[in-house]
């Protein structure tokens, strides 16, 4: 036998009589030395708040009531009201229609074992569920851990989403600033650009000036090198024409055609200066009558 304390075992009967029954019963059954069981009292009562306090810690109790009507109910409404206080309950089986009192102590000594030996069978029984029930614990309590790391996991996860998305928002609204700056640049270069296109357009709308050799366009009008350049500036510079320029050997017009007619307008003016110039007179002829005209109107 182990050194542990005796099974605690206490008897509910309905009354002090039943108590002398039960204990008469009790005095040839050797439970401590067979089964190592101690009956540590004989409760008689039929409240259930005294019985309540009285079995608080036993590991079985054993319901001793009579097989009558009033007994049955009693012992059904100790089974439904101390399952929960006690280790194991467990009715006792006496012969139909008789009261504890009267029942030979042979048979109740004889149902006190055969209602402990229930309570430990059953209990066997229990073991089984037990182990199933301990099994499905531990394989519960594994899968919580499993759980519990993958909700840490997740935790850990989720807590580096939210940092990077603060780091996302941070970087966005960076990037938002940057692109209000960038917008405003835009507009700006698209102010220089229409400014640029409107002078563009302006500088492809105008008549731009032409730059010609004297001595080469003067050979291509006239067939004739030309014998004195300086004739030509003096008297462009004295008469100042509009949109024609002259000097370094070069004029200036808006086309070829305008240049060659204001140095028509010399050549015949410096015909009329040098009479000696028959041959080139006789050229002119015709044009000595508009020369005027031209003048005033050639650069209109």
């Amino acid at each position: 036998m182990d050194n542990k304390s005796p099974i605690d075992v206490r008897i509910i009967v309905e009354g002090a009589s039943d108590v002398e029954s039960v204990s008469r019963a009790m005095q040839d059954v050797a439970l401590g030395a067979e089964y190592h069981i101690t009956i540590s009292s004989i409760i008689p009562t039929t409240s259930i708040d005294i019985a309540r306090k009285a079995v608080q810690g036993a590991d079985v109790v054993l319901i001793a009531t009579d097989v009558d009507g009033p007994g049955r109910d009693l012992a059904e409404k100790f089974q439904k009201s101390l399952k929960d206080e006690v280790g194991h309950l467990e009715r006792m089986k006496f012969p139909y229609g008789h009261d504890v009192e009267y029942i030979d102590p042979g048979i109740i000594s004889e149902e006190i074992k055969n209602a402990i030996i229930r309570a430990g069978l059953l209990s066997i029984a229990n073991i089984r569920d037990f182990r199933q029930l301990e099994d499905q614990f531990m394989e519960s309590h594994h899968k919580m851990q499993e759980l519990s790391r993958e909700n840490n996991n997740l935790l850990n996860e989720n807590q580096s989403l939210l940092d990077k998305m603060e780091e996302f928002s941070i970087s966005n609204e960076e990037l938002l600033q940057e692109s209000d700056k960038l917008k405003i640049e835009l507009e700006n270069i698209k102010g220089d650009y229409n400014k640029l296109n409107s002078q563009y357009t302006s500088i492809l709308n105008k008549n731009l000036f032409e730059v010609f050799s004297i001595t080469k366009l003067w050979r291509e009008a006239f067939d004739e090198d030309l014998k004195d350049l300086e004739h030509i500036t003096f008297a462009t510079n004295q008469f100042k024409p509009d949109n024609i320029i002259v000097g370094q050997g070069s004029i200036s017009a808006r086309s070829k055609d305008k240049a060659i007619e204001w140095l028509k307008v010399i050549r015949t003016a410096l015909i009329f200066m040098d009479p000696k110039s028959e041959e080139v007179k006789n050229d002119l002829d015709e044009e000595n009558d508009n020369l005027e005209n031209q003048f005033q109107n050639i650069w209109e």
